[in-house]
């Protein structure tokens, strides 16, 4: 490791003030994100607007923007018209880059900081981390796209319809599964399940089972370095083999994983609206009763990779079908789940006989791209076929919109009609009514013929007017080139949908890459580098210094975990708290080398297993910005129709992660006191 500055004396200069200000008020934008409206001359807009398609890069305006909207109040021109509004996003992408950029332009940092935020130093190589992730990821969500994941939650689901051992079949399967392959492709495929599960069935309140699986999956990351990016900084940082950072971790893991789920079950979530005796699952109907249609759960499963996949079947059962009946492709599922273990157990061979000397993407970079070639070549092997499923299911959906806006606009003429006739004014005289004998079965059976022949008739209008407008979409889409002009736009437009409906799983799976993570990722770096030159990393490393010396082993360890967890909060996720936490431990390492001291193994590997414990149980604490994973869940169960709140968010998980982290921390100071000494730790 490199030597580090331990210098505190110029935090009081104004550059080391205003970078301890970038720094919080990033991850404050990080936490909570906003826009910032930017007025932008309207007459700037429409010639920069005239410019791109005169260049054709856009397509042209299907209307002029009136540069005259400019109107006059009691003589003064409102904003409205000079103006046009436009909306910039500040969040974890752009605020600690922007933060990044004002430090260099005030030059607070320099290229040093920058080199070492994105090339690396002392032993963190954050171009090695992004790439190893990347392509990890590839691998582990062509898996997910395979569908396997779906169908062995399926299965389990399948495998008890006793609410409680349903609970627990669930918590294991996302356990195991997410120690093997990461946590992102369990967030991604079994969110919506979990979703839709409590939509068709009798479960009242999906919190049970949502948290649950969000809890679990994020302790279930700590296992492997390759389920979570904050594992391989922090086994990058301080030169861990990633078969000792595994034995390790592992129990302190298992203890947590085996106590939590009675916690659960009897104390957070013992109603029965939550967890109910018996689920009770909807059942797949027939489309059509009593006309010999095959039903729902006879039909073969439709990829839902290819473009308009479920339009063809209508939407209405879409949730169902995918819980009960999902798509599995079995040879693309053998194929991705063969080279996801080979290159698991190719990165611990590596890692284990150079000892991390040799970057670990150098095994997951081939393996990815060869992940990536077989996707592209089953979905040309099979492009007439997904071609043409998504050619059938884009038109059901389009019939589908126009008859939903044919419905829509005869509902708003006849309720235009109700209130002419409301409002006409003109009095209205009720007429008695004549006495009618009692209906026969005969009259009655006629009414109903009358009623059949009126819907008969209406449906066939409905039908002639979708008929008409689709011939009119299709003679619009065939205009002369003349008025629609191929642009960059369209080109692109035409690209994307061209290799969706030929490569479906490829372009699927590189929609749903992390790549968000990169620029953050590298931005946090350089904002730690930034903090260390400028004096607040030495200024923390001495207060954790002194805590330990109060402390000792117990105090570092459990001081370590409460520190990481609360940082996940408020440091720019827990990738951003394990950067910072990674920087402080190493500043205290060399506080001890400049004063020739020691630190002792037992107290030291405390701490950095107390941490990694901390930055993956921190996700699940008080903030969804506490991990990536934490704002990709949020915004999925949305989606779903489940929205959840911070406070309920905080309400649910403050008795987890307490338990989470006592459990843990407990069996791991139990675990250093039997396997570590007092002996000097050895600084490399």
């Amino acid at each position: 490791m490199e030597n580090l500055s331990t210098d505190t004396s110029h935090i009081r200069e104004w550059r080391s003030i205003i970078t301890l200000v970038a720094f919080f008020l990033a991850n404050i934008a990080v936490l909570f994100p906003f826009h910032i409206p930017l007025p932008i001359p309207r007459l700037l807009w429409n010639a920069t607007l005239s410019v791109l398609v005169k260049l054709r890069i856009i397509p042209p305006r299907r209307s002029k923007e009136d540069a005259s909207q400019t109107h006059h109040n009691h003589g003064k021109t409102t904003g409205s018209g000079i103006f046009r509004m436009s909306h910039f996003p500040i969040n974890m992408v752009t605020a600690p880059l922007l933060a990044d950029l004002f430090l260099l332009a005030t030059g607070t940092i320099g290229r040093a900081e920058v080199y070492a935020g994105t090339v690396g130093a002392n032993s963190i190589d954050p171009i090695d981390v992004m790439l190893f992730f990347i392509t990890l990821a590839y691998i582990a969500l062509s898996l997910d796209a395979a569908g396997l994941i779906r169908y062995l939650a399926c299965r389990v689901l399948k495998a008890s319809k006793s609410g409680r051992r349903l609970y627990f079949y669930l918590y294991a399967f996302f356990f195991g599964l997410t120690t093997c392959i990461g946590n992102d492709p369990i967030i991604l495929s079994g969110t919506p399940f979990l979703a839709y599960i409590t939509r068709i069935s009798n479960i009242e309140d999906p919190a049970a089972w949502v948290y649950a699986q969000f809890a679990i999956a994020n302790i279930a990351s700590a296992i492997l370095v390759s389920s979570n990016p904050t594992n391989l900084v922090l086994t990058a940082a301080f030169s861990i083999r990633f078969i000792d950072y595994t034995a390790n971790i592992i129990v302190p893991v298992l203890f947590t994983v085996v106590l939590l789920f009675p916690f659960l079950l009897f104390v957070v979530f013992r109603d029965k609206g939550c967890i109910p005796p018996t689920i009770e699952m909807q059942k797949l109907n027939l489309l059509h009763d009593g006309d010999g249609e095959e039903g729902e759960a006879d039909r073969a499963p439709v990829n839902p990779n290819i473009p308009y996949a479920h339009a063809q079947n209508g939407d209405d059962q879409q949730g169902l079908r995918e819980v009960l009946n999902p798509y599995l492709d079995k040879w693309g599922a053998v194929f991705a789940a063969l080279v996801m273990a080979a290159t698991l157990i190719a990165i611990l061979a590596l890692n284990a006989a150079t000892g991390g000397e040799v970057p670990v993407y150098w095994v997951t970079l081939p393996a990815a791209v060869v992940m990536f070639c077989r996707d592209v070549t089953s979905g040309w092997l099979n492009r007439h076929e997904t071609r043409e499923l998504a050619r059938r299911g884009q038109r059901e959906a389009e019939r589908a919109e126009v008859a939903e806006a044919i419905i829509a606009e005869r509902r708003r003429q006849h309720h235009e009609e109700l209130c002419e006739k409301e409002n006409s004014g003109l009095p209205r005289r009720r007429a008695a009514a004549p006495a009618h004998p009692p209906s026969t079965h005969l009259d009655r059976r006629r009414r109903g013929e009358n009623r059949s022949q009126s819907r008969s008739a209406t449906d066939a209008d409905l039908e002639r007017q979708i008929s008409q407008e689709l011939q009119l979409r299709h003679l619009q889409r065939q205009q002369p080139p003349e008025q629609t002009k191929t642009t960059l736009v369209s080109l692109c437009r035409d690209a994307q949908a061209w290799a969706r409906a030929t490569f479906p799983t490829a372009t699927t799976v590189l929609s749903l890459l992390p790549f968000p993570l990169v620029p953050f990722a590298f931005a946090m770096f350089v904002l730690v580098e930034a903090l260390v030159t400028n004096g607040w990393v030495p200024v923390f490393a001495y207060a954790w210094h002194h805590w330990v010396d109060k402390t000792g082993t117990v105090g570092a360890i459990g001081g370590m975990g409460f520190v990481s967890v609360i940082l996940c909060n408020f440091s720019g996720t827990n990738i951003g708290t394990t950067i910072l936490v990674c920087r402080i431990i190493q500043t205290w390492q060399q506080i001890h080398a400049d004063a020739s001291s020691n630190i002792s193994d037992r107290t030291f590997w405390g701490t950095v297993y107390s941490m990694a414990l901390g930055v993956n149980y921190g996700a699940f604490s008080s903030a969804f910005s506490a991990s990536l994973a934490g704002l990709l869940w949020r915004d999925i169960l949305a989606k779903k129709g489940i929205l959840l709140r911070r406070t309920g968010f905080l309400r649910a998980n403050v008795p987890l992660i307490s338990v989470a982290m006592a459990v843990g921390l407990a069996v791991l100071i139990g675990e250093i006191y039997i396997i570590r000494g007092e002996q000097a730790y050895a600084l490399r």
